[in-house]
């Protein structure tokens, strides 16, 4: 029975969950790549200005005016098949603000599952009532249900917001979303790495970044291990490990590792590589995914060292499969 009741996420609610998260990161190369897939699996042109809108509420003015601007950007090379959707319409509440909060109130309270009152901010209350679950859920372009899995999906992408993204997983499924489909939400965001959940800790920026293009982090976790974290399309240089083994753990995210000379191995959470002394090598991010590892050495010998080489060019790198495609 549980399965027969359970939802599955369709390609239009991920392209919209995908937009929402990159917009909220900020990462605008990652979103006009998002644009272009959520386009092709059918969100609208008007269903995604409507997200973007709605969006600066969580995310505020300069992140949703960026992301509106890079979806003018992608519009330059319209395709045929993408949707325009259905005419826009100004909400007749904008015009009457007792309308916007009762509108707003009732919204609110079949969100929280209750009557909410923030009485220790009258401010804030009116704001939340009035214009974001009035004035901004008005609007007819997304459903209850759409603009929530947005908000998690943007949410999941922030930090420091834990009990907004609590509070907004249990709204989504008041909204009209199964606990089946908010549950697969937040798991398909991680694995598809537009987010990093992961008990490993992040650490600080890493103190080698002169030898990695992009950002990266390590976390001494102990027990002569470290553990290193990339952005998505951060790798490090061409190296050596001299008289000395070194062993990757992949832990979260999905990454690349390649010896000189042969062709790269896809890592995901479990595989193990050992890295034997004297090999020409890299590691890093894909492209569209955050990537962690573990890493230590062992078999280590008397006068073992580090040798740091050239980059991995952007025509290697590029040339490497995004994860939909290694799959």
């Amino acid at each position: 029975m549980a399965n027969v009741q359970a939802q599955t996420l369709t390609p239009r609610q991920k392209g919209l969950a995908a937009c929402g998260c990159l917009m909220a990161q900020g990462d605008m190369p990652r979103l006009k790549q998002g644009i272009r897939q959520a386009l092709d699996a059918g969100v609208t042109i008007k269903e995604l200005k409507e997200a973007f809108s709605q969006l600066y509420a969580y995310t505020g003015f300069p992140r949703s005016l960026n992301a509106l601007g890079m979806l003018g950007e992608v519009l330059r090379d319209r395709q045929p098949h993408w949707q325009e959707g259905k005419p826009w319409t100004r909400p007749a509440v904008w015009d009457n603000a007792q309308q916007s909060y009762e509108l707003g109130t009732k919204v609110q309270t079949q969100l929280t599952g209750q009557p909410f009152d923030y009485t220790f901010c009258p401010q804030d209350d009116y704001y939340l009532k009035s214009h974001l679950f009035g004035d901004i859920f008005a609007g007819d372009q997304l459903t209850p249900a759409d603009r929530e899995i947005v908000t998690v999906a943007a949410l999941s992408g922030l930090n420091g917001v834990a009990p907004q993204l609590a509070a907004h997983k249990k709204g989504a499924v008041n909204m009209g979303n199964s606990q089946e489909l908010v549950d697969e939400l937040c798991r398909w965001l991680c694995e598809e790495g537009y987010i990093l959940s992961t008990t490993w800790p992040k650490g600080e920026e890493n103190p080698y970044g002169q030898f990695f293009i992009g950002k990266s982090y390590l976390a001494d976790v102990g027990g002569g291990v470290m553990n290193v974290t990339f952005e998505p399309r951060c790798r490090n240089n061409w190296h050596i490990h001299h008289k000395q083994v070194q062993v990757l753990i992949c832990v979260a995210g999905r990454g690349w590792y390649q010896e000189w000379g042969k062709a790269p191995q896809v890592m995901t959470p479990g595989t193990v590589v050992a890295i034997p002394a004297e090999v020409k090598h890299w590691h890093g991010a894909a492209k569209d995914s955050w990537f962690q590892h573990l890493t230590y050495h062992r078999d280590v010998q008397e006068g073992a060292s580090n040798e740091w080489l050239e980059p991995v060019t952007d025509e290697t790198y590029d040339s490497l499969p995004t994860s939909d495609e290694t799959r």
